[in-house]
């Protein structure tokens, strides 16, 4: 398979994927009590793994994920993915490593754990990972959010405005059901319809790299939705890529039953990959 390039010619490969995987989902205390929010589970996989699946279906392997809350079980996570995914045969007499008989794992990812700190804010998260931003751009997500998006889309996006970022414009679904109204007589009624006037942050985002260095600062309260954002649009250097297909993030418990629901009804549209 040829390998994607993005637009400027660095191979989608080469480009860091920032993941916010620091927060604590304390408005999904059921799914999240004992667990970091990028661990919920999905379909028997953590949120944080569809993501990554998502990204690698168009050809990126280099995640860098921004830990706080909970990191151990995170990290604990993927060193025992292998582990749990292949068959092995372990003598307990000896120190010796397990001697695989089966693999397991499909994906080829590079990921590099980041300690950014419990509390920390977006912003400051993304700054305290700015060593491993190792490309001319890098693209950055949260932990709890999925969608259909092109990632390529996007990029072509970012390239096309030749500003230093870029943001996923989404449409919002109302959470109230919405009633068209004629007199005294409902002509319509619709569950949780999306509005398509309005347009919202999607999560989505690419970065020239010089974005963390004017930008972003090393301060734990910084959000990144704040001064960061704000100011780039002022200076007219902030491009919107825009989504008319599914997306959802996952703050509630709401959201995770849809999520799982759709998973399980096999007709999940963020899946862009193959088995």
């Amino acid at each position: 398979m040829t390998e994607s390039v993005a637009p400027g010619g660095t191979p989608v490969s080469e480009i860091p994927v920032v993941i916010l995987c620091g927060g604590m989902g304390t408005r999904l205390r059921e799914a999240s009590e004992k667990l970091p929010k990028p661990l919920v589970d999905i379909g028997g996989r953590p949120i944080l793994w569809h993501i990554m699946k998502l990204y690698s279906s168009y050809g990126f392997r280099k995640f860098v994920l921004c830990l706080g809350y909970k990191s151990d079980l995170i990290k604990r996570y993927f060193l025992d993915y292998r582990i749990n995914a292949g068959d092995f045969t372990l003598n307990l007499s000896t120190q010796d490593a397990p001697t695989f008989h089966t693999n397991g794992v499909q994906e080829d990812w590079d990921v590099t754990f980041v300690e950014t700190g419990l509390t920390t804010a977006t912003a400051a998260r993304i700054k305290r990972v700015e060593q491993h931003l190792t490309a001319d751009k890098f693209v950055l997500t949260y932990g709890d959010g999925l969608g259909d998006v092109d990632i390529l889309k996007t990029l072509r996006d970012h390239e096309a405005g030749g500003r230093l970022a870029t943001v996923t414009a989404v449409h919002p679904s109302s959470r109230y059901g919405e009633m068209h109204v004629t007199g005294d007589t409902v002509t319509e009624f619709n569950e949780k319809p999306t509005l398509a006037d309005g347009w919202v942050n999607g999560g989505f985002f690419v970065f020239d790299r010089a974005f963390a260095d004017k930008y972003l600062e090393d301060d734990p309260d910084m959000m990144l939705e704040q001064k960061p954002l704000q100011t780039v649009a002022r200076d007219g250097q902030l491009t919107v890529s825009q989504h008319e297909g599914y997306w959802l993030g996952m703050d509630t418990f709401r959201e995770w039953t849809e999520f799982n629901k759709l998973w399980d009804s096999g007709k999940a549209p963020w899946k862009t990959w193959e088995d």
